[in-house]
């Protein structure tokens, strides 16, 4: 994967498509009309899982005796069977759920080939996932990982706290233009377990770069207190092999040359990128957890649909 790096770029709006402006995370709102909220996907994009953005559940209040005109699937056998008389579980509607974003914008996400960065796209739908919290009540936050800093908001339900945490995704995108520091994800994750006391939902927003079976363990804990979906950034030249010809490609101060013509180049390609997608996807069912896959050059909200 090969980064961006110009040290005497102008971060201006004409460079679009290399960093996300206020205004763009701010346009995001336009497209809650097509989103749905708490609906099972089944799209291709999804896997087949179901939403991690569910309607507000219930919560558990108490046991009382069963009164004409209760749900019947609401008896508590355990209880019901030390008793002369059934028992019946009341439920409550749950208070509003803290929402959180956790936001990459390490060095393999300022990359793209078409449209724009994948940078640019994982903070356009973290922006999306903050409106449509929003609108439903409920409470976001994010964590923003650089590759170096992290930066947490507090979970919260206002307007002002949005749009502080847009003016600094904004200014962090064009700061990754200039210096981008390389790492995964992990100890991003690891912070927010400490930050994050209650329970809630948790999207992470990533191109899982360099993160195998073993850098799931941080994911796994999370996994046990909140609901959580990985939502996999990437570029169309990780999926499918660019045409026939000769490369030269560099990474920091390596370079190298390749030709998409030679042997079975073109099928390699395309099977390694595959395999990793897959295996983020199984990682993800392993562990209960939502995946749902988001290509740059495609528009956010046909890929999102519903949360």
């Amino acid at each position: 994967m090969f980064g961006f790096n110009d040290k005497n770029l102008d971060t201006t709006h004409e460079n679009q498509g290399l960093a996300v402006t206020l205004e763009e995370l701010m346009m995001q709102q336009k497209y809650l009309p097509y989103m749905s909220y708490g609906v099972n996907r089944t799209s291709a994009n999804s896997g087949g899982s179901k939403s991690a953005f569910k309607g507000r559940g219930m919560e558990f209040e108490e046991v009382r005796a069963y009164n004409f005109g209760d749900d019947v699937r609401d008896i508590d056998w355990r209880v019901s069977a030390r008793k002369p008389e059934p028992y019946t579980k009341v439920f409550r509607e749950e208070k509003d759920r803290e929402i959180v974003v956790v936001l990459d914008l390490s060095a393999s996400m300022v990359f793209g080939t078409r449209h724009e960065l994948k940078s640019v796209t994982a903070s356009k739908v973290a922006a999306l996932i903050g409106w449509l919290t929003l609108k439903h009540k409920d409470r976001f936050g994010l964590l923003l990982f650089d590759g170096k800093d992290v930066t947490y908001f507090k979970p919260r339900n206002d307007t002002p706290n949005l749009i502080n945490i847009f003016n600094k995704i904004a200014d962090k995108s064009k700061e990754i233009l200039i210096e981008q520091h390389h790492s995964d994800i992990t100890p991003a994750l690891h912070m927010l377990q400490l930050h994050q006391k209650g329970q809630g939902t948790v999207f992470i927003l990533s191109d899982f770069h360099n993160f195998g079976s073993d850098k799931f363990s941080q994911i796994a804990i999370l996994a046990k207190k909140h609901q959580v979906c990985c939502i996999n950034i990437f570029d169309v030249l990780e999926e499918v092999a660019p045409q026939d010809g000769v490369y030269a490609a560099q990474y920091d101060s390596e370079k190298a040359v390749f030709d998409t013509e030679v042997g079975d180049f073109k099928t390699s390609y395309q099977e390694h990128f595959r395999k990793l997608r897959e295996d983020l996807r199984q990682n993800c069912q392993k562990l209960m957890c939502g995946y749902i896959e988001v290509r740059t050059d495609v528009p956010i909200f046909k890929q999102l649909s519903t949360l």
